[in-house]
């Protein structure tokens, strides 16, 4: 997990790599999308924009070939956030939703307006206490410019 405070701060850390550029070029068209649906840019990015609050989640949620962002617009929300090696396999994983349940307890991270969090695909997550959200939403593929198996 990183957190950072600022798509400024994003933009200076991840300054170049193909999939760090999609990114950027995906929050930064989320006034041209419609909200609540997801867009792709490439094989390596899907994205949304996301106005509605997330339900507080029961399970933790794991991904294997995809990693979170999540870049907060507006209101706050907080994630509970654990490695999946210190979780119980609730549900095992899918290769067609690339999703994986877990059981168990993490560390709360409160995240507002600015904050932009980067969940690795070896963390689970799942929210708690939305508040107002909106937010951009991206899954990034973990390999560097393609999927292996294609």
């Amino acid at each position: 997990m990183l957190i950072l405070n600022s798509f400024d701060e994003f933009k200076e850390i991840f300054r170049s790599g193909k999939k760090w550029i999609r990114c950027k070029e995906a929050i930064e068209n989320i006034e041209n999308i419609k909200e609540n649906r997801y867009y792709s840019i490439g094989d390596s990015l899907v994205y949304m924009f996301k106005t509605e609050n997330n339900i507080d989640g029961l399970d933790f949620e794991g991904h294997r070939r995809y990693m979170d962002i999540h870049y907060y617009l507006e209101g706050s929300e907080s994630l509970e956030l654990a490695k999946k090696k210190n979780l119980q396999v609730k549900e095992r994983y899918s290769d067609e939703t690339d999703t994986e349940y877990f059981s168990g307890s993490g560390e709360f991270v409160n995240l507002k307006s600015g904050n932009l969090i980067i969940i690795e695909n070896d963390e689970a997550f799942k929210f708690k206490d939305a508040k107002n959200v909106k937010k951009v939403v991206l899954k990034v593929t973990i390999e560097d410019n393609y999927f292996l198996n294609k």
